[in-house]
């Protein structure tokens, strides 16, 4: 029997504020257990919650940037459960009236672009953390990410493959964080996803019994999980055995899911307003003034570089990987020696060639910040360093294989590159009289490889342009050369 995946994600994004979503508390990570828990975090009797307007204004924020609907009304609520790192014994979060419903998110895979659709988006407070570690058959509590403002976004049982629920899960990361909302930070848990599995006959309409695998914090762990689950799922529907409607852990080290608890429905939780907390009213001139502010999204940016800079979809899409790599890109262009076209303003005037900065933002500048495990915003070649060497292979004073050598000059010692070319020598001959007075002279003492040259042996044509360049200390520029040797060797 040929089987079909069906996937629904849950992603659990941490919102960047300075503090807590319903208390002053600091969200900062790294502090000493316990020492960021307020009195509202701990649940003391007689504390009340306050909302975090910043919370707020992320989640509309988020919801302009998938197209989504902003609630103008929407309602907290207690999502009653019991656990030991809840404090409360419950957990604010949104059911009924969310802050966003529906959107969508874009996703490319092997070439082929859909949209991932959303049911929603949420707001809610984050629960602490049980620690296990140390404790010699004890648990510890810690309870600083209690209260942490938290996005809960769901979507559609859209995805059929392991491999689209990660482009999708990618896709989601590089647009929280592009629009200012997430850190990003998977390891410090600030982005943390719930897959919900099954499988059905394929053609069957109606889906399969689904497992909910719990706090996805790697992409490859996320598609290891998924394609263990499936695998699982299948095997024991064909060996005559039930799905068990369930939560369950992937254990990394062992490569397999194994169970958790039942996984509860809505009812179980005993979801009911809560009454400390009104209704959230958002009015439409706030929208506004979020949509105002919001910057220009990835998938527009990629765009526009195809269309006004001609760039390839590969590189366009390669460069709005994230928002400083694509900062980087347009302040790259931005050369005052030349002028930029970036904006499309004035196509005929002079301009950095976008495909020269393309190239070498995603080659030597990127293996560059891999090798020193650096971010781009943080490169030892600022843009406007960058920039200036390229204008000089640009116009034909160095050529690209000097380039690399003043780039690394640039990279080890910082300066400019126009004092580096000068400082070294690497000037490119570009003087024709110069260049033909080399050619003439290796004309002159190797008579046997001009005879075979003109004899059709092509490949002798190789032999001047190597003791060419080496005559000239490899200064030669390249195109002049040929161009001058294929002249003067001609039968």
């Amino acid at each position: 029997m040929e089987w079909e995946t069906v996937i629904g994600l849950e992603t659990h994004t941490q919102l960047r504020t300075l503090s807590k979503i319903f208390s002053g508390a600091s969200t900062a990570f790294g502090a000493q257990p316990n020492a960021q828990a307020s009195a509202v975090d701990i649940a003391l009797p007689g504390v009340l919650p306050v909302m975090n307007r910043a919370a707020v204004e992320h989640a509309i924020r988020f919801g302009l940037a998938v197209g989504a609907t902003v609630a103008a009304r929407s309602i907290f609520a207690r999502k009653n459960y019991f656990y030991p790192d809840l404090p409360k014994g419950y957990q604010i979060s949104q059911y009924e009236i969310p802050v966003v419903l529906g959107g969508a998110v874009r996703v490319t895979l092997e070439g082929v672009e859909r949209s991932i659709q959303l049911t929603r988006a949420h707001l809610e407070e984050d629960a602490g953390k049980s620690l296990h570690e140390d404790f010699h058959g004890l648990s510890g509590i810690d309870l600083n990410r209690a209260g942490t403002p938290l996005l809960e976004i769901v979507t559609e049982p859209d995805m059929r493959s392991a491999a689209e629920a990660v482009a999708y899960a990618r896709a989601l990361h590089r647009l929280v964080m592009w629009i200012g909302i997430c850190d990003g930070n998977m390891q410090e848990g600030s982005f943390r996803c719930d897959a919900n599995v099954s499988v059905r006959p394929r053609g069957q309409k109606e889906y399969g019994t689904r497992c909910e695998i719990k706090n996805l914090n790697s992409f490859r762990f996320m598609e290891k999980a998924i394609e263990f689950e499936v695998r699982r799922q299948i095997a024991l529907i064909e060996e005559g055995g039930t799905v068990v409607q369930e939560t369950r852990l992937y254990d990394a080290d062992r490569d397999e899911t194994r169970p958790m608890r039942s996984k509860e429905d809505a009812q179980d939780y005993r979801y009911f307003p809560d009454p400390d907390l009104l209704p959230l009213v958002i009015d439409a001139q706030w929208v506004e003034r979020v949509r105002a502010a919001l910057p220009e999204l990835p998938d527009a940016m990629a765009q526009r570089f195809q269309s006004v800079l001609g760039l390839s979809a590969y590189d366009a899409g390669v460069i709005t990987a994230s928002r400083p790599l694509a900062q980087y890109f347009e302040a790259l262009l931005q050369n005052p020696k030349l002028g930029s076209r970036a904006s499309g303003s004035d196509p005929e005037a002079l301009y950095l060639d976008p495909k020269l900065c393309a190239n070498w933002l995603c080659g030597e500048l990127s293996a560059a910040l891999h090798r020193e495990n650096l971010e781009v915003e943080h490169s030892r070649i600022t843009p406007g360093q960058l920039s200036g060497l390229l204008v000089r292979i640009q116009d034909g004073t160095i050529s690209g294989k000097t380039a690399k050598e003043v780039f690394e000059a640039l990279w080890q010692e910082g300066g400019e590159a126009d004092a580096i070319i000068e400082a070294k020598g690497l000037r490119q001959i570009s003087d024709d009289g110069a260049l033909e007075k080399i050619v003439d002279q290796l004309i002159a003492e190797n008579a046997v490889q001009v005879a075979e040259y003109r004899s059709g042996k092509d490949k002798v044509f190789g032999f001047f342009v190597g003791r060419a360049m080496k005559a000239s200390g490899g200064r030669a520029n390249p195109i002049q050369l040929n161009d001058i040797l294929k002249k003067k060797l001609a039968p």
